[in-house]
């Protein structure tokens, strides 16, 4: 049988279990909802509008022309950011688990049993773009840095892991939903704490971080 690889994730899927769905984030969503470069644009637009008004007539033009120009620097930086998160990260779903291979400058893969995830919290904006958000349960707490950002803003106590800037949320939305309810059909009830495991590796694929226990066997990626 043909080995079932998840984008950025150097270990094949184990025997068995099933890639359900793959994507990445849109650079262009990942700007505007995580990123906010349409705040960030208007912010500098207003300081503009208002070094025009307040000062006299040539000197508040340079200064407008000069935050104009400050301002579509910003954006262009925060935007080519977005790109390079959106360029390395992968959401994946199998029938077992919730994978992200995430990291711009050290990449790292996150896994999270399905069984442990308690409800898929779907956003939809206007153009049909989102996030799913998903509450875990059962699980020692998430690292919220580890995570930013693909995470769900300001739950920084209970950090909420999250597939953002995705294109037809809906329909992805739904899927997570479908494969959380049979997971939990055939699942046993938690009745103690557990880890959800993430790692780093370096550029060869060899992990040089993790949250596992040194007791615990190491898990596929």
């Amino acid at each position: 049988m043909k080995s079932v690889y998840i984008r950025g994730v150097d270990e094949p899927l184990p025997e068995g279990e099933e890639l359900l769905w793959e994507g990445s984030p849109n650079t262009a969503m990942l700007a505007r909802h995580a990123f906010k470069n349409r705040w960030i644009a208007g912010y500098f637009v207003a300081l503009a509008g208002l070094a025009t008004v307040l000062n006299s007539l040539g000197g508040g033009i340079a200064r407008g022309l000069w935050l104009l120009l400050l301002g579509a620097v910003a954006v262009g930086l925060v935007t080519g950011w977005a790109w390079l998160v959106a360029r390395t990260t992968t959401y994946a779903l199998t029938d077992r688990r919730i994978v992200m291979s995430l990291g711009v400058a050290f990449p790292s893969v996150f896994n999270l049993p399905l069984e442990m995830v308690g409800d898929a919290w779907i956003r939809v904006y206007p153009d049909a773009s989102g996030d799913v958000a998903f509450q875990v349960q059962g699980s020692d707490r998430i690292g919220y840095a580890f995570l930013w950002p693909h995470v769900r803003p300001w739950r920084v106590k209970d950090p909420q892991p999250m597939f953002r800037g995705l294109v037809e949320v809906a329909a992805v939305g739904e899927q997570i939903r479908s494969a959380v309810k049979a997971a939990h059909a055939t699942a046993e009830p938690i009745l103690e704490r557990r880890e959800v495991v993430y790692s780093v590796m370096d550029d060869d694929g060899i992990e040089i971080l993790s949250n596992r226990r040194p007791d615990r066997e190491p898990q596929k990626a």
